[in-house]
């Protein structure tokens, strides 16, 4: 087969297709082969040893911050370490945990449960009912897929509840109405799951029946991503919503007034008598949300005069009467964006980002509008991120603050309290910083475009030098400054220097960043890294043969384009758990629900840009040399399919070019599930860059 027939051909001829089978005979065997290629080459070495050793030991270090929750009285947490592989759920009060050592409540062992019942169980989340906080719903994943099992739990008893809810793995969406009755979307058979594996149906399910008579309230189409429904308990307050994920960036969003019917969907109408379910009238591009007497809105495209990323408050009872004169409280401009919001009771904790460093305000309704106070603490270069709030019962709120050379500190504070708060805990410093800096600079893309980039390493760098370039460039997520100890120890403790690109398709600078890079427009984001690399070259920070780059999922897509585009820019690739074939993505997994993002192969109109963008694809054996690469990815990742990593490395391998390849058998999309295998992995990473970026020694 040439490279033209292979890049063109229908990908049923794909040579390479037995390697989807995920748990085949002969594609598990080919894995075992590729694995123990990989084991061999990387793990003898002193540096491997030393990596995983420096990485267990962060991760595992007592001193880290345990992140809470407050549900009632108590501060609830999900702890991992050397003695608890698989975790502990846990418990206590804010006055234990202001001590140095809290005692904790342990709720669930996941390491005896494991044992107890032989499966390898990983936490995927607690649903807590309040106000009483005494039953729970427990997700289990299977070694970290994720589709779970769903379980009762009594937080007073300390055990599973005996004929309570429960619910055979899926990929299920479930939340409680009250102590007898729950919201429930999951695998009910042909037809109400779509095709990327998200449930279509929202059903009432009472306690004592069989989940097959759960009562069917709505239906997404066919072509949806996803339907869901949810409670609002808040006191005063309580009511219902449904909503339908239409794709990846456009939904409906639904009030279910008291004594709405159950229908097959909204469209089959009303029962005699009964109200029908109420459309809450935003853009289907718009983010909205519901609190007390508020509706929130962050449109994704110009409205109501307004522009994209701005965020606009209404009265929620005159907005359904027709009422469209919002209240703004962001307005973004050419260098700041919206990064995010929490509520308190009466407040509103405004997250917004300058060139991708985070200001933080705190807006207050009243009578007379919306007042706004800056929010003090949060130092240059740094992200702050609201770790929880209290917002049906009080002004309370955590929160993180972090840059790349700052361990996190938590702090506690009561909204409009004007008082400046408590430290709650402080992360230990686990690498050493004396000598580094943080920077920010700008790289010129191929169109012009600006783009930030933030550089940490040397302060007084004698020259260029071995760097790892990161950058992910997709769905609106944004990279912001975030203390790393595996970083810091694996890599700046090497002379290493660490690099972010802020990159077009990400949401540094909000949706128009965004959708700058959306679609048949994908390849500004590859720009965008290309031209980060050089900007490092011509800077004098590194040269392509000391330079790596490294990324995951959509990020995975960003290495394999960098590989197949611009080979003579770096000396090593690292690819995590990827797509790389863009002619069947949405025939995998949850592919489907990513059309919105990349387009669709099966469109005639998308696919000519789907196959120019293909990295798989686009694998040649003539022009210039690839450096060495390593895919990683996970048999049990049900999110993006292990035979994109697979495809690539066989296609890599037939044409002679330098690749490893490893895949874990469990970890899910996040290619571990406990410490010992994210230290294994991150070994695995950093080894392989060490021995290919710096000189010997």
């Amino acid at each position: 087969m040439s490279d033209e027939d292979f890049r063109t051909t229908d990908p049923a001829l794909d040579p390479h297709l037995w390697l989807e089978d995920v748990s085949g005979e002969e594609a598990l065997a080919w894995v075992r082969e590729r694995n123990a290629e990989t084991v061999a080459a990387l793990t003898g070495s002193s540096l491997f040893k030393v990596a995983e050793r420096e990485v267990l030991e962060a991760l595992d270090d007592d001193g880290r911050i345990p992140y809470v929750v407050r549900r009632g009285p108590h501060l609830y947490n999900f702890w991992q370490d050397a003695d608890q592989v698989r975790g502990v759920w846990r418990r206590t009060t804010l006055e234990e945990y202001r001590t140095e050592r809290p005692a904790w409540e342990i709720l669930l062992d996941l390491d005896a449960l494991a044992a107890r019942e032989g499966e390898k169980w990983a936490w995927a989340g607690s649903r807590v009912l309040g106000p009483a906080h005494r039953h729970a719903l427990i997700l289990l994943s299977r070694d970290g897929a994720d589709a779970c099992v769903v379980r009762e739990f009594d937080l007073e008893a300390g055990e599973f509840v005996g004929g309570g809810f429960a619910v055979e793995e899926a990929r299920t969406r479930v939340g409680w109405i009250d102590a007898d009755e729950v919201w429930i979307g999951t695998d009910f058979g042909p037809g109400s799951m779509s095709t990327s594996g998200y449930p279509l149906q929202v059903r009432r399910w009472r306690r004592g029946t069989p989940l097959t008579e759960a009562r069917l309230v709505y239906e997404g189409q066919a072509g949806d991503i996803s339907a869901s429904g949810w409670h609002d308990d808040t006191p005063g307050f309580e009511r219902d919503f449904l909503s339908r994920q239409i794709d990846f960036w456009n939904a409906e969003m639904f009030l279910l007034p008291a004594g709405s019917p159950s229908a097959d969907s909204l469209s089959a109408g009303p029962e005699a008598g009964a109200a029908a379910p109420v459309k809450i009238d935003v853009p289907d591009d718009a983010v909205a949300s519901v609190h007390r007497e508020w509706l929130l809105v962050r449109p994704r495209s110009p409205w109501l005069g307004h522009p994209a990323g701005s965020l606009l408050a209404f009265d929620f009872e005159a907005f359904l009467a027709g009422e469209r004169i919002p209240e703004p409280l962001f307005t973004p401009d050419a260098r700041t964006s919206l990064g995010g919001y929490s509520w308190t009771r009466g407040h509103l904790l405004l997250s917004t980002r300058a060139d991708v460093c985070t200001r933080m305000e705190l807006l207050t309704p009243g009578p007379d509008g919306w007042r706004r106070a800056p929010l003090a603490g949060v130092p240059p270069l740094s992200t702050a991120s609201v770790v929880d709030t209290d917002p049906d019962e009080s002004d309370e709120y955590f929160l993180d603050v972090t840059g790349f050379l700052q361990p996190s500190t938590l702090h506690r504070g009561t909204a409009g309290s004007g008082d400046e708060g408590e430290t709650l805990k402080q992360a230990p410093a686990l690498f050493d910083t004396a000598g580094l800096a943080v920077n920010q600079y700008f790289a010129t893309s191929a169109d012009g475009t600006r783009v930030p980039y933030f550089v940490v390493g040397p302060e007084d760098r004698p020259g260029p030098g071995p760097t790892l370039l990161y950058g992910y460039g997709g769905f609106e997520i944004s990279l912001t400054p975030h203390y790393s100890a595996v970083t810091g120890r694996t890599w700046l403790a090497h002379g290493g220097t660490y690099v972010v690109a802020n990159i077009r398709g990400g949401g540094e600078y909000g949706p128009e960043w965004h959708q700058a890079a959306f679609g048949a427009n994908r390849v500004r984001a590859y720009d965008d890294f290309a031209a980060v690399a050089r900007d490092l070259t011509a800077r004098g920070i590194t040269t392509p043969a000391q330079l790596g780059i490294e990324g995951g999922s959509n990020g995975g897509l960003l290495m394999g384009a960098m590989l197949t585009r611009h080979p003579e820019l770096f000396g090593a690739v690292v690819i995590h758990v990827p797509l790389l074939d863009m002619l069947r993505f949405h025939k995998l997994l949850a592919g489907a629900s990513w059309i919105a993002e990349y387009g669709d192969p099966d469109d005639p109109a998308d696919r000519p840009h789907l196959e120019a963008l293909s990295p798989y694809h686009r694998i040649r054996a003539e022009g210039p040399p690839y450096p060495p690469t390593l895919l990683l990815t996970s048999t049990r990742d049900d999110r993006v399919h292990p035979g994109h990593a697979r495809k690539a490395a066989a296609r890599l391998r037939e044409l002679g070019h330098p690749v490893l390849f490893h895949e874990h058998l469990g970890g899910g999309h996040s290619g571990a599930t406990d410490h010992k295998q994210t230290a294994f992995n991150e070994a695995l990473v950093q080894t392989f860059l060490l021995e290919r970026l710096t000189p010997p020694r």
